[in-house]
Protein backbone atom coordinates (compact mmCIF):
# COMPACT_ATOMS: atom_id res chain seq x y z
CA UNK A 1 0.00 0.00 0.00
CA UNK A 2 1.02 3.29 -1.01
CA UNK A 3 2.41 5.67 2.20
CA UNK A 4 -0.86 8.09 2.67
CA UNK A 5 0.12 11.77 1.36
CA UNK A 6 -0.31 13.18 4.82
CA UNK A 7 2.72 10.84 5.65
CA UNK A 8 4.81 11.55 3.43
CA UNK A 9 8.81 11.50 4.13
CA UNK A 10 10.42 15.15 3.09
CA UNK A 11 10.00 18.35 3.49
CA UNK A 12 7.02 20.82 2.53
CA UNK A 13 7.80 24.79 1.68
CA UNK A 14 4.86 26.08 3.65
CA UNK A 15 4.53 29.89 4.31
CA UNK A 16 8.14 30.40 3.61
CA UNK A 17 9.33 27.38 5.75
CA UNK A 18 10.48 23.96 4.84
CA UNK A 19 8.53 21.83 7.25
CA UNK A 20 8.54 17.99 7.64
CA UNK A 21 6.01 17.00 5.28
CA UNK A 22 3.64 15.76 8.16
CA UNK A 23 3.86 18.34 10.30
CA UNK A 24 1.71 20.42 7.18
CA UNK A 25 -1.12 21.21 8.88
CA UNK A 26 -3.90 23.30 8.49
CA UNK A 27 -7.37 24.27 10.88
CA UNK A 28 -9.81 22.63 10.02
CA UNK A 29 -12.29 25.71 9.69
CA UNK A 30 -9.73 27.42 7.16
CA UNK A 31 -11.92 29.00 4.37
CA UNK A 32 -9.85 27.31 0.99
CA UNK A 33 -11.82 24.41 2.87
CA UNK A 34 -15.46 25.51 3.30
CA UNK A 35 -15.79 27.50 0.37
CA UNK A 36 -13.13 26.20 -1.93
CA UNK A 37 -10.86 29.48 -2.47
CA UNK A 38 -7.63 27.82 -3.17
CA UNK A 39 -5.95 27.47 -6.35
CA UNK A 40 -2.71 25.18 -7.21
CA UNK A 41 -0.85 24.20 -10.02
CA UNK A 42 0.41 20.18 -11.38
CA UNK A 43 4.71 20.28 -12.44
CA UNK A 44 6.91 17.92 -13.26
CA UNK A 45 10.35 17.70 -12.19
CA UNK A 46 12.90 15.91 -15.14
CA UNK A 47 16.52 15.60 -14.58
CA UNK A 48 16.20 17.80 -11.96
CA UNK A 49 14.65 20.66 -13.93
CA UNK A 50 11.15 21.89 -13.40
CA UNK A 51 9.19 21.85 -17.37
CA UNK A 52 7.92 25.46 -17.85
CA UNK A 53 8.36 26.45 -13.85
CA UNK A 54 7.90 30.27 -14.61
CA UNK A 55 4.92 29.66 -16.64
CA UNK A 56 3.25 27.76 -14.52
CA UNK A 57 4.06 30.14 -11.55
CA UNK A 58 2.60 32.79 -13.39
CA UNK A 59 -0.45 30.98 -13.82
CA UNK A 60 -0.80 30.33 -10.23
CA UNK A 61 -0.94 34.18 -9.45
CA UNK A 62 -3.56 35.15 -12.13
CA UNK A 63 -5.81 31.97 -10.79
CA UNK A 64 -5.47 33.64 -7.43
CA UNK A 65 -6.09 36.89 -9.02
CA UNK A 66 -9.36 35.38 -10.80
CA UNK A 67 -10.53 34.34 -7.62
CA UNK A 68 -9.95 38.07 -5.62
CA UNK A 69 -6.80 37.29 -4.13
CA UNK A 70 -2.81 38.27 -4.17
CA UNK A 71 -0.36 35.84 -3.81
CA UNK A 72 2.50 37.79 -1.43
CA UNK A 73 5.29 36.62 -3.51
CA UNK A 74 6.81 37.26 -6.88
CA UNK A 75 7.08 34.48 -9.58
CA UNK A 76 10.86 34.44 -9.23
CA UNK A 77 10.56 33.74 -5.32
CA UNK A 78 7.87 31.12 -6.32
CA UNK A 79 10.16 29.87 -8.61
CA UNK A 80 12.76 29.82 -5.97
CA UNK A 81 10.88 28.13 -3.45
CA UNK A 82 9.99 25.08 -5.54
CA UNK A 83 13.48 24.42 -6.24
CA UNK A 84 14.69 24.70 -2.90
CA UNK A 85 12.01 22.12 -2.18
CA UNK A 86 13.34 19.77 -5.04
CA UNK A 87 16.68 20.10 -3.66
CA UNK A 88 15.98 19.34 -0.15
CA UNK A 89 13.97 16.41 -0.75
CA UNK A 90 16.56 15.22 -3.45
CA UNK A 91 14.39 14.46 -6.04
CA UNK A 92 15.45 14.93 -9.79
CA UNK A 93 11.96 13.38 -11.30
CA UNK A 94 9.27 14.95 -9.34
CA UNK A 95 6.04 16.22 -9.26
CA UNK A 96 5.38 19.41 -7.79
CA UNK A 97 1.87 21.01 -6.47
CA UNK A 98 2.14 24.62 -5.28
CA UNK A 99 -1.37 25.50 -3.82
CA UNK A 100 -2.43 28.61 -2.23
CA UNK A 101 -5.26 29.33 -0.10
CA UNK A 102 -7.38 31.84 2.15
CA UNK A 103 -7.18 30.72 5.87
CA UNK A 104 -9.03 30.65 8.82
CA UNK A 105 -9.41 34.86 10.10
CA UNK A 106 -13.19 34.35 8.25
CA UNK A 107 -15.64 31.94 7.54
CA UNK A 108 -18.36 33.08 5.26
CA UNK A 109 -18.62 34.12 1.81
CA UNK A 110 -16.97 36.93 2.70
CA UNK A 111 -13.12 36.55 3.50
CA UNK A 112 -11.47 39.39 2.08
CA UNK A 113 -9.32 40.00 5.28
CA UNK A 114 -8.27 35.82 5.09
CA UNK A 115 -4.24 35.53 5.11
CA UNK A 116 -3.29 33.80 2.11
CA UNK A 117 -1.44 30.83 2.29
CA UNK A 118 1.22 29.09 0.07
CA UNK A 119 2.54 25.28 0.44
CA UNK A 120 4.28 23.67 -2.06
CA UNK A 121 5.19 19.95 -2.10
CA UNK A 122 7.22 17.30 -4.09
CA UNK A 123 6.72 13.58 -4.46
CA UNK A 124 8.34 11.10 -6.95
CA UNK A 125 5.42 9.93 -9.20
CA UNK A 126 5.93 7.75 -12.22
CA UNK A 127 3.36 8.23 -15.46
CA UNK A 128 -0.32 9.35 -15.22
CA UNK A 129 -1.31 5.89 -16.88
CA UNK A 130 0.22 2.78 -17.22
CA UNK A 131 3.14 3.16 -19.56
CA UNK A 132 2.26 0.53 -21.42
CA UNK A 133 -1.12 2.00 -22.14
CA UNK A 134 -0.08 5.42 -23.52
CA UNK A 135 0.61 4.68 -26.53
CA UNK A 136 -2.01 1.97 -26.59
CA UNK A 137 -4.78 4.15 -26.56
CA UNK A 138 -6.64 4.57 -23.17
CA UNK A 139 -10.40 4.06 -23.13
CA UNK A 140 -12.67 7.13 -22.18
CA UNK A 141 -16.26 7.27 -21.02
CA UNK A 142 -18.42 10.60 -20.87
CA UNK A 143 -18.61 12.34 -18.31
CA UNK A 144 -22.55 13.19 -17.07
CA UNK A 145 -21.33 16.97 -16.21
CA UNK A 146 -20.44 19.57 -18.76
CA UNK A 147 -18.13 22.23 -18.31
CA UNK A 148 -19.47 25.39 -17.14
CA UNK A 149 -20.42 28.22 -19.19
CA UNK A 150 -17.49 30.88 -18.41
CA UNK A 151 -20.33 33.42 -17.17
CA UNK A 152 -21.03 31.55 -14.45
CA UNK A 153 -17.52 29.92 -12.99
CA UNK A 154 -13.92 31.56 -13.07
CA UNK A 155 -13.43 28.84 -15.72
CA UNK A 156 -9.55 30.24 -16.49
CA UNK A 157 -8.10 30.47 -12.93
CA UNK A 158 -6.54 26.44 -11.68
CA UNK A 159 -8.94 26.77 -9.04
CA UNK A 160 -9.49 23.70 -6.69
CA UNK A 161 -13.58 24.21 -6.87
CA UNK A 162 -13.52 23.41 -10.81
CA UNK A 163 -11.97 19.92 -10.08
CA UNK A 164 -15.38 18.46 -8.05
CA UNK A 165 -17.08 17.99 -10.82
CA UNK A 166 -13.95 15.95 -12.56
CA UNK A 167 -13.60 13.61 -9.40
CA UNK A 168 -17.13 13.05 -9.76
CA UNK A 169 -17.09 11.63 -13.30
CA UNK A 170 -13.59 10.12 -13.00
CA UNK A 171 -14.64 8.06 -10.22
CA UNK A 172 -17.67 6.90 -12.43
CA UNK A 173 -15.79 6.27 -15.67
CA UNK A 174 -13.26 4.06 -13.56
CA UNK A 175 -16.00 2.29 -11.95
CA UNK A 176 -17.06 1.55 -15.29
CA UNK A 177 -13.98 -0.08 -16.57
CA UNK A 178 -12.13 3.48 -17.95
CA UNK A 179 -9.46 5.03 -17.63
CA UNK A 180 -11.15 8.18 -17.67
CA UNK A 181 -14.08 10.48 -19.42
CA UNK A 182 -14.86 13.07 -21.89
CA UNK A 183 -16.33 15.93 -21.10
CA UNK A 184 -18.49 18.24 -23.25
CA UNK A 185 -19.11 22.00 -22.77
CA UNK A 186 -22.12 23.70 -21.31
CA UNK A 187 -23.33 23.94 -24.86
CA UNK A 188 -22.88 20.05 -25.62
CA UNK A 189 -19.63 20.75 -27.63
CA UNK A 190 -16.27 18.25 -26.90
CA UNK A 191 -13.86 19.92 -24.55
CA UNK A 192 -12.00 18.32 -22.96
CA UNK A 193 -10.99 15.31 -20.16
CA UNK A 194 -11.08 15.71 -16.76
CA UNK A 195 -7.65 16.69 -15.99
CA UNK A 196 -6.25 17.12 -19.50
CA UNK A 197 -6.68 18.44 -22.93
CA UNK A 198 -7.45 16.76 -26.09
CA UNK A 199 -6.44 16.33 -29.53
CA UNK A 200 -7.80 14.45 -32.72
CA UNK A 201 -6.45 13.51 -35.90
CA UNK A 202 -7.90 13.55 -39.12
CA UNK A 203 -5.91 13.68 -42.48
CA UNK A 204 -2.69 14.95 -41.31
CA UNK A 205 -4.12 17.67 -39.48
CA UNK A 206 -4.51 18.28 -35.62
CA UNK A 207 -7.77 19.23 -34.64
CA UNK A 208 -8.76 20.24 -30.72
CA UNK A 209 -11.40 22.10 -29.11
CA UNK A 210 -11.01 26.18 -28.34
CA UNK A 211 -10.45 26.48 -24.61
CA UNK A 212 -12.91 28.89 -24.04
CA UNK A 213 -14.76 27.09 -21.38
CA UNK A 214 -11.57 25.07 -19.32
CA UNK A 215 -7.72 26.03 -19.12
CA UNK A 216 -5.54 25.80 -22.08
CA UNK A 217 -2.84 23.76 -20.90
CA UNK A 218 0.67 24.37 -20.84
CA UNK A 219 1.72 21.07 -22.08
CA UNK A 220 -1.24 21.42 -24.63
CA UNK A 221 0.40 24.62 -25.92
CA UNK A 222 3.52 22.91 -26.26
CA UNK A 223 2.39 20.59 -27.73
CA UNK A 224 0.66 22.36 -30.41
CA UNK A 225 4.43 24.52 -31.02
CA UNK A 226 6.35 20.64 -31.17
CA UNK A 227 3.32 19.95 -33.83
CA UNK A 228 4.11 23.39 -35.80
CA UNK A 229 7.49 22.51 -35.79
CA UNK A 230 6.67 19.77 -37.51
CA UNK A 231 4.83 21.48 -40.40
CA UNK A 232 1.77 19.82 -38.69
CA UNK A 233 -1.36 22.63 -39.14
CA UNK A 234 -3.25 22.59 -35.84
CA UNK A 235 -6.85 24.11 -35.99
CA UNK A 236 -8.80 25.03 -33.40
CA UNK A 237 -12.27 24.99 -33.23
CA UNK A 238 -15.59 24.04 -31.70
CA UNK A 239 -15.98 19.92 -32.13
CA UNK A 240 -19.11 18.08 -31.87
CA UNK A 241 -19.03 14.84 -30.93
CA UNK A 242 -21.21 12.69 -33.48
CA UNK A 243 -17.65 14.06 -35.41
CA UNK A 244 -15.65 11.75 -33.75
CA UNK A 245 -16.13 8.89 -36.12
CA UNK A 246 -14.18 11.10 -39.26
CA UNK A 247 -10.79 11.21 -36.39
CA UNK A 248 -8.14 8.60 -36.74
CA UNK A 249 -6.20 9.67 -33.44
CA UNK A 250 -6.88 10.68 -30.62
CA UNK A 251 -4.32 11.76 -27.33
CA UNK A 252 -4.35 13.97 -24.62
CA UNK A 253 -2.38 16.30 -23.08
CA UNK A 254 -1.46 17.78 -19.74
CA UNK A 255 1.15 17.67 -17.12
CA UNK A 256 0.51 14.40 -15.41
CA UNK A 257 -0.67 12.61 -18.52
CA UNK A 258 1.99 13.80 -20.24
CA UNK A 259 1.00 12.83 -24.29
CA UNK A 260 -0.72 9.92 -23.96
CA UNK A 261 -3.05 8.45 -26.78
CA UNK A 262 -6.94 7.40 -26.97
CA UNK A 263 -8.14 4.07 -28.23
CA UNK A 264 -11.90 4.93 -27.79
CA UNK A 265 -14.18 7.40 -25.97
CA UNK A 266 -17.46 5.87 -25.44
CA UNK A 267 -18.66 3.93 -28.95
CA UNK A 268 -15.98 5.21 -30.83
CA UNK A 269 -13.02 3.80 -31.91
CA UNK A 270 -9.37 5.21 -32.84
CA UNK A 271 -5.97 4.07 -33.74
CA UNK A 272 -2.89 5.23 -32.25
CA UNK A 273 -0.82 6.42 -34.99
CA UNK A 274 2.48 8.25 -36.23
CA UNK A 275 1.19 11.40 -35.81
CA UNK A 276 0.47 10.68 -31.68
CA UNK A 277 3.97 8.45 -31.59
CA UNK A 278 5.83 11.52 -32.96
CA UNK A 279 4.35 13.56 -30.65
CA UNK A 280 5.08 11.75 -27.58
CA UNK A 281 8.58 11.41 -28.57
CA UNK A 282 8.77 15.28 -29.64
CA UNK A 283 7.49 15.71 -26.00
CA UNK A 284 9.69 13.17 -24.47
CA UNK A 285 12.99 14.98 -26.19
CA UNK A 286 11.25 18.94 -24.73
CA UNK A 287 11.06 18.15 -21.62
CA UNK A 288 14.25 16.51 -21.00
CA UNK A 289 17.10 19.63 -19.89
CA UNK A 290 19.15 17.80 -22.06
CA UNK A 291 17.07 17.37 -25.27
CA UNK A 292 16.03 21.12 -24.69
CA UNK A 293 19.18 22.11 -24.99
CA UNK A 294 20.48 20.17 -27.92
CA UNK A 295 17.55 21.87 -29.78
CA UNK A 296 18.49 25.62 -28.96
Amino acid sequence: MAVPFDQMEGVIWFDGKLIAGPEAKIHVLTHGLHYASAVFEGERAYDGEIYKCSEHSERLKHSAAVLDFEIPLSVAEIDAAKRLVLEKNEQKNAYVRPIAWRGSEQLGVSAQNNKIHLAIATWEWPSYFDPAQRLKGIRLDLAEYRRPDPRTAPCFAKAAGLYMICTISKHRAERRGYADAMMLDWQGRVAECTGANMLFVRDAKIHTPIADCFLDGITRRSVIELAKRRGIEVIERRIMPEELSNFSECFITGTAAEVTAVSQIGQWQFNPGGITKQLMDDYSAEVLPRGRAAAA
